[in-house]
């Protein structure tokens, strides 16, 4: 059987030395662990302690930074160069139908709901009378729509197709599919666009930017 000594018990008389207790392993120091793996723990630990901190601290510090008057920022100017560079690819488009795109714009409505007063195409498209007018003459000059006083009220002037307007219908039907297809955006994309556009109009006209007739 083994022995065991006690620190402080000299393991033979006189020999002046001290051992620690021996049996089994008992009383051994737990294992540091290695000089390495504690640096690779320390790092790890400040790195992810660090990142938010900096990610955070970096976009505070772009937005402090940031322009608000920068051109490439505003939204009317994004809304005003988009406008022009769909309305070049419309142009070709209509130009077989002998439209313009702002008469493209009655039609769309003439063909949605003919018979219409002024005041009705107006609101329709958001357009004031004397912006309408010159468009409702030259449709009407082309043979395409007609205008007459209202039996019910004189006072106003009600639009309606003629049979070359039906027809013109029809050949305008592959319009909004060709526009699509030359943008090269999903159709999906398209909708989304369309949908965020309709609620900036809306929120424009609650206040109060654009008139309403």
């Amino acid at each position: 059987m083994g022995r065991c000594h006690l620190a402080g018990t000299p393991s033979r008389p006189g020999s002046g030395q001290r051992h620690t207790r021996r049996c089994g392993g008992a009383f051994r120091p737990a294992r540091r662990p290695s000089s390495a793996g504690a640096r690779l723990g320390s790092i790890e630990a400040m790195s992810t302690e660090a990142r938010p901190h900096s990610a955070g601290a970096e976009a505070g510090s772009a937005r402090a930074t940031a322009d608000p008057l920068a051109l490439d920022r505003q939204v009317c100017f994004a809304l005003s160069v988009t406008n022009r560079a769909v309305l070049s690819v419309y142009r070709p488009v209509l130009e077989p139908l002998g439209l313009t795109h702002p008469q493209y714009l009655v039609m769309l409505a003439l063909w949605g709901d003919a018979p219409m007063s002024v005041k009705e195409i107006g609101r329709a498209l958001q357009l004031d009378s004397p912006t309408l007018s010159p468009l409702l003459k030259r449709l009407e000059s082309l043979g395409l729509i007609t205008r007459t006083r209202s039996p019910q009220d004189e006072r106003q002037l009600v639009v309606d197709l003629t049979d070359a307007g039906r027809a013109l219908r029809n050949r305008a039907e592959a319009v909004p599919e060709t526009v699509v297809r030359r943008l090269g955006v999903s159709l999906a994309e398209l909708e989304e666009l369309h949908d965020v556009l309709t609620r900036i109009n809306a929120a424009a006209l609650r206040a109060g930017a654009l008139d309403q007739h």
